[in-house]
């Protein structure tokens, strides 16, 4: 059913990538932040492709500060999530970050992937369980602002993490989580994600995982060597198996 093997009978859909060209605007938000904060120390620019892929995709805001940082040898103090978006912390640069994600959200134009609601639908329609699971805490405005609200069922995200005190991606502890509150074990569940860190994720969970590859060249194998069952450039593809 929907290109998916006949026990599943849940998915768990990142956003940013999967659902949502979300992934762009995070890419430039995070682009700006780090190239500031590498300019003024003159230091090599943020790689908008490898580093983006690397070391912050799909990962919780702070963590993919870290890991970013840790690659090129920066250590910052942790701070506190109330850190004014110009503390040199982590969480302040992780701040920094979101106030230019939210500019670029106001500036409006986000639309969803179209074979993404189609997918959606019809999952919908042939009564499989969906939840939306993200490491951003903009995930609310996002499924609001576009639409997908009313075809998701639960939402797991970035203000989950922080209040529930979970592990964010590459661990499972999301996707878990959302299983959880579909009430299907999971492996009766299908994991969506384009990032490496949340294929790690699904398969460290024990989920059937599809990769999203909308990239292209060594992407791809990355998300197979990362645990992807299958990887997909749309997910029309799996429509279209289908039909």
């Amino acid at each position: 059913m929907l290109g998916l093997p006949d026990h599943v009978s849940a998915c768990l859909f990142d956003l940013d990538g999967v659902l949502t060209p979300t992934a762009v605007i995070h890419n430039k938000a995070w682009t700006a932040t780090f190239n500031e904060f590498l300019r003024a120390r003159g230091l090599r620019e943020f790689d908008p492709v490898r580093d983006y892929n690397d070391y912050v995709d799909g990962k919780p805001r702070e963590a993919g500060v870290r890991d970013f940082l840790t690659s090129r040898g920066i250590s910052l103090p942790e701070g506190t999530p109330g850190d004014p978006p110009d503390a040199h912390t982590v969480n302040g640069l992780g701040n920094r970050k979101n106030v230019l994600l939210l500019e670029l959200l106001r500036q409006g134009g986000l639309e969803p992937y179209p074979s993404s609601v189609t997918y959606l639908e019809r999952a919908q329609r042939a009564g499989l369980r969906r939840a939306v699971v993200s490491s951003s805490a903009n995930t609310l405005q996002v499924i609001t602002s576009t639409g997908l609200a009313g075809l998701l069922e639960a939402r797991v995200d970035g203000v989950t993490i922080r209040e529930r005190g979970l592990k964010g991606k590459p661990a499972p502890d999301t996707f878990l989580e959302a299983a959880r509150e579909l009430g299907v074990e999971p492996v009766h569940a299908a994991v969506f994600e384009d990032a490496l860190a949340g294929v790690a994720a699904g398969r460290a969970g024990g989920f059937f995982v599809v990769g999203v590859d909308r990239i292209g060249g060594e992407h791809t194998e990355g998300l197979r060597r990362s645990g992807a069952d299958v990887v997909v450039s749309d997910l029309g593809e799996l429509l279209e198996e289908d039909s």
